[in-house]
């Protein structure tokens, strides 16, 4: 690249950055290739940059860094906080943000505290009384770690006597010292609402292959079907799009991000966990809902670039 095009870019030496050592590392490394190709493709001056492999110091060689580091230390605002203190622009939301859109539990009491509807919940450890749980949010119920992300951990609580085990199943698929939930099922339909600037886009409904949005039913089947226009009514969907940009507001949500909701038989929403950092594969819903909005995955990513900041 020669000095002209780079200067014609205006956002100079720019850092993709993805990988990682999370459990979540396998999709961060799709999403990033698909963002930096897409970048070198726009003519910007764009590297890859891992931080597995590569000391986060590094960073403060760049212009500008592209966060695409899924699960813990890219969406918690510890590398929010490090671009922070190297005065390097980056994409999403701030330390704040990250951190309470990573915490499934406290942007839930957020959330509730504003009006916003959630799903009913109760934090588990050791000591709790399982059946009680069981009998307080019914079944089915789900089991996850509160700062997990692309459904790792997470457990389906079909039968009475069984929320014990499913327990001990999130805890080992957990970071350590992480707090796992019960959450109430709902089940009659799955959504997600994308958000660029101050847009949310097109509503999607999920309908997984098997019984729920797994990791399976996210990243490798090709049986999982992403309704997109949703089968909503036009105002019952602009109503849940507004809503969703609230819910990404009130934790400090900026940039782009994502917002997931359930509904139940009699179409009420339940706000379940915002997304800082969404996926970028082939199989993720951002670009669904921007193709769908006239928006390419080129433009896109560049649109994203241009929002990077500091707080």
């Amino acid at each position: 690249m020669n000095a002209n095009e780079e200067k014609s870019t205006g956002f100079g030496r720019v850092a993709v950055i993805f990988g990682g050592i999370s459990a979540e590392r396998e999709v961060s490394l799709e999403s990033g290739a698909r963002v930096l190709e897409a970048l070198l493709r726009q003519k910007v001056d764009a590297h890859a940059f891992d931080p597995a492999t590569r000391a986060l110091e590094e960073l403060k060689g760049f212009d500008r860094a592209f966060i695409v580091l899924h699960g813990g230390y890219g969406e918690n605002g510890v590398l929010q906080g490090a671009l922070e203190m190297f005065r390097v622009p980056y994409t999403g939301s701030g330390v704040l943000a990250s951190a309470l859109g990573m915490d499934k539990w406290r942007s839930k009491l957020l959330w509730q505290s504003l009006g916003l509807p959630v799903p009913e919940c109760r934090r588990l450890d050791a000591d709790s009384d399982f059946a009680a749980v069981e009998q307080a949010l019914g079944l089915p119920l789900f089991v996850k770690p509160a700062s997990e992300g692309s459904s790792v951990g997470v457990v389906k609580v079909k039968e009475s006597g069984a929320l014990a085990a499913a327990y001990a199943e999130a805890v080992r698929s957990a970071p350590p010292g992480d707090m796992i939930i019960a959450e109430r099922g709902i089940v009659d339909g799955e959504y997600t609402v994308a958000i660029l600037g101050e847009t949310a886009l097109p509503v999607i409904r999920i309908e997984p292959e098997g019984e729920f949005y797994d990791y399976h039913a996210k990243y490798v089947s090709e049986k999982t079907r992403y309704l997109c226009p949703c089968g909503l009514p036009p105002e019952r969907e602009a109503q849940l799009r507004e809503q969703a940009l609230a819910a990404f507001a009130a934790i400090g949500g900026r940039g782009w991000g994502r917002v997931d909701f359930l509904c139940d038989a009699a179409g009420k929403a339940y706000f379940l966990e915002a997304n800082t950092v969404p996926g970028m594969t082939t199989h993720s819903l951002v670009p669904m809902a921007a193709r769908a909005a006239g928006i390419d995955f080129d433009t896109l990513v560049l649109s994203i670039l241009a929002r990077a900041s500091l707080e």
